[in-house]
């Protein structure tokens, strides 16, 4: 692009109050007279509320007031949380009443809230209310949800099954019919959480003058939220602005808006108070939503050479007791399986069914990890059955760049034919393994070996489809002093938002980067925006940035030509200034040509003057732009305990033209970070009953700093052709595949004992279990 700023490693904005503990959270926004919420959660999985008693909450100390769903308007009381992402397939549509009327379905939901003077009274005054419930049978596994004669996760269902649907293209009987060989695997991803640094929080302030209300939320999406409360509450939506302040972390989460919310804020408008709600990170654990639970059977047919030939099965998904987000992780699941690879018939049926725990919606990677780790296993199980090395049966299989754009036959989730757009997967594929050394690595396994050590080496590769719309909106303005103003419906938790809309911004409109001042996050800035999910922001608010500034620049020219007597065309703009080119170079500085753009009161413009030196463009892409990656672990597993460390961690991580490299590196590291817990540690536990086993991070393991290597990356850039930036996801691509090449260098480092993995969380006592059953121990006595 010829750019001073698009690609380079612009140190983050963000960052000097982030790391000096000057960011400004929910819970650091103080405002005299805030009273404070708690709320009464069920202990039960499953049951009828027969009776609650709030009399003597009441009388506590302290206590401002104690709502239950009798003491809610008739519209929240008897109207279920609006259901964002319907889906024609879904034969039941469940989501959560704002309390609890009349059943709770899971651990954690909510009945009651008290608002007191702070935290500690309303806490307190919750253990005076009184409930009486009828336990219910739960339902925990949701392989048993199917079962006949199963307890109902709702009592007045007549089935646990929400949705049925098959994703398939291509002759997939014909393909396994006259297949040479067919392999099979049955397999199992866990059910874990986002678990952000920050918790969810909520701040409702009621203006009963304007009658108008303020949350700061968060929030990953607060123009989204914004419209629920609106239908929730049953006002204008004009009368409603969220700001979504610094956000501590969201990973999907936080995308989400939850019952929870909408009870604060009628909270304080009952009141007349502003209230504030701080989720406790036992609340989180119990009530934040969670992702992953997924079960396949799967089997691929493949010829001699290990060129695929069809892949088939099925794939059950846990979505909780609700659907508040429809069924959007298992349908990205079934579209994304495919992968990079040419599967030239395939079939997936997916059944989605209720159970008796919180709601699973979107966490980092959003079904796509599940489906990788499928579609990965299956490919190391044809590299060994054939005798194969997985590198080469992968480089066989992959789409060639010369194939682009390439239709795979599905329909994304976006309801357009899932067709990637550009990629180049055999030079990412290859890159990842030169980082890796993966030609050398046989000489070093065999190394460790002679002296006991039990070293591997796995691959995995992906595709993920990112930068969905519908749109994203910014608001590029020349200040009156000179300084730019960039404002946009977007949002960040940690992804250096700012950073990436100044850089774009600064080289559009010709100004020095530090004199670009970026707005995010509130509904207040602009008139619409959607939000931070689906790693889409570079794509659809960076495009934006980019359309806004150049409409920008176009006014600046046309303005300074007027004033400096000069053929736009001999005019550069640079550092805030419209310069000439010839003769002493005549300029006028942004700041005096926004000045200018404002007229003088009462006197005419001349004709074809700018008003104001500002644009607001809304981008909407046409269908997701694909990014793509290759991932290599190289692992060392302790066969005494099970442990398992990762050596070296290499990433070719394509997300088309690279913003900024060190933004991109820190999501890349950030998200294989979260894919070595999916991997290896974050599980979150049931009973028989949907009890919660993990609630604390005593239970619940995250990885810390030394089970995480500084990740070798490399960028690999296609640009994509459906924006004017050429730009892809990252937010999540070093997530999406960790878990499948962590899994492959554990068995690859066991393979002397024939082990076989087929699940997630590994954990240590798993892996010495196989080791048993595998007769290891009595191997190396003898």
């Amino acid at each position: 692009m010829g750019s001073k700023n698009f690609g380079a490693r612009v140190t983050r904005f963000e960052d000097v109050a982030l790391v000096s503990g000057k960011g400004r959270y929910v819970d650091d926004i103080q405002i005299a007279g805030t009273l404070h919420a708690a709320f009464l959660r069920s202990p039960h999985g499953h049951a009828r509320i027969k009776s609650i008693d709030t009399s003597a909450a009441l009388r506590c100390e302290g206590v401002h007031a104690v709502l239950t769903a009798a003491d809610l308007p008739e519209r929240m009381r008897k109207q279920r949380m609006p259901l964002l992402l319907p889906n024609a397939t879904m034969s039941t549509l469940r989501t959560q009443h704002s309390l609890a009327v009349d059943e709770v379905c899971y651990v954690g939901q909510a009945l009651a809230i008290i608002v007191a003077d702070n935290r500690y009274l309303a806490e307190d005054a919750l253990a005076a209310i009184e409930v009486e419930y009828e336990v219910l049978k739960a339902v925990s596994d949701v392989r048993a949800a199917l079962a006949a004669g199963a307890p109902r996760a709702h009592a007045d269902l007549d089935s646990n099954v929400v949705s049925e649907f098959v994703m398939n293209y291509g002759d997939v009987d014909a393909a396994f019919a006259s297949a040479p060989h067919v392999f099979r695997e049955e397999l199992w991803q866990h059910r874990g959480g986002g678990m952000a640094m920050e918790t969810r929080g909520v701040l409702a302030q009621a203006d009963v003058t304007t009658d108008s209300l303020t949350l700061w939320s968060s929030t990953q999406t607060p123009h989204i939220a914004r419209r629920m409360l609106a239908e929730v509450l049953d006002v204008d939506v004009e009368s409603i602005r969220i700001i979504a302040p610094d956000v501590g972390g969201g990973f999907g989460p936080k995308a989400i808006f939850y019952p929870e919310d909408a009870v604060v804020a009628h909270a304080s408008r009952a009141l007349g108070r502003p209230v504030k709600f701080i989720e406790d990170r036992r609340e989180h654990f119990l009530c934040a939503t969670q992702e992953r639970d997924q079960y396949w059977n799967v089997e691929i047919a493949v010829d001699n050479d290990g060129n695929i030939l069809g892949v088939r099965g099925d794939m059950l998904h846990d979505t909780g007791a609700f659907v508040p987000w429809g069924i959007i992780m298992p349908y990205i699941a079934g579209a994304t399986m495919p992968g990079p690879y040419v599967v030239p018939a395939y079939r997936l049926a997916c059944t989605v069914a209720f159970t008796n725990k919180v709601a699973t919606t979107p966490v980092r990677g959003a079904g796509r990890p599940q489906a990788v780790f499928a579609m990965e296993r299956l490919m190391d199980r044809v590299a060994r059955e054939l005798r194969l090395d997985p590198a080469e049966l992968r480089r066989r299989n992959y789409i060639r760049p010369e194939q682009m754009p390439y239709s795979v036959g599905l329909i994304f989730r976006d309801g357009k034919p899932l067709i990637y757009d550009s990629g180049d997967y055999p030079r990412g594929h290859d890159a990842a393994l030169d980082l890796a050394g993966y030609q050398g690595f046989p000489e070093r396994q065999a190394s460790a070996r002679a002296l006991g050590r039990f070293i591997g080496i796995g691959v995995a590769s992906y595709v993920e489809g990112t930068g969905l719309g519908p749109f994203e909106g910014v608001t590029v303005r020349i200040l009156p002093d000179g300084k730019v103003r960039v404002t946009s419906g977007a949002t960040s938790q940690g992804q250096g938002t700012r950073t990436t809309l100044a850089q774009i911004v600064a080289d559009r409109v010709g100004c020095r980067i530090e004199d670009v001042a970026v707005t995010i996050g509130d509904t207040a800035g602009i008139a619409s925006g959607v939000g931070a999910f689906a790693s889409r922001l570079a794509v659809n608010a960076g495009s934006s940035a980019s359309i806004a500034g150049d409409h920008v620049r176009v006014s600046i020219l046309k303005l300074a030509s007027r004033a400096l007597g000069l053929p736009e065309s001999e005019i550069d703009l640079e550092d805030g200034k419209a310069i000439g080119r010839g003769g002493n170079r005549p300029a006028i500085s942004f700041g005096e040509l926004s000045r200018a753009a404002q007229g003088m009161p009462g006197f005419s413009l001349d004709a074809g003057q700018p008003v104001g030196l500002e644009h607001t463009a809304y981008f909407a892409p046409t269908q997701a732009s694909y990014c793509s990656g290759t991932h290599v672990a190289e692992v060392e597993v302790d066969v005494g305990t099970g442990a398992v460390k990762i050596l070296n961690y290499s990433v070719a991580h394509d997300c088309g033209n690279v913003i900024n490299p060190m933004i991109v590196d820190g999501q890349v590291q950030g998200g294989v970070a979260h894919g070595i817990g999916n991997a290896l540690l974050e599980w979150m536990q049931y009973d028989e009953n949907a009890q919660p086993l993990t609630t604390t991070f005593a239970d619940y393991l995250l990885p810390m700093a030394t089970d995480v290597p500084t990740c070798a990356i490399a960028h690999v850039e296609t640009p994509s052709p459906l924006n004017p930036i050429g730009v892809k996801g990252a937010g999540e691509g070093g997530t999406i595949p960790a878990a499948a090449a962590i899994i492959a260098a554990v068995e690859n480092a066991l393979s002397p004992f024939g082990v076989r993995f087929a699940e997630t969380p590994l954990m240590p006592n798993r892996i010495v279990q196989a080791l048993e059953e595998a007769g290891a121990y009595a191997q190396q006595v003898a």
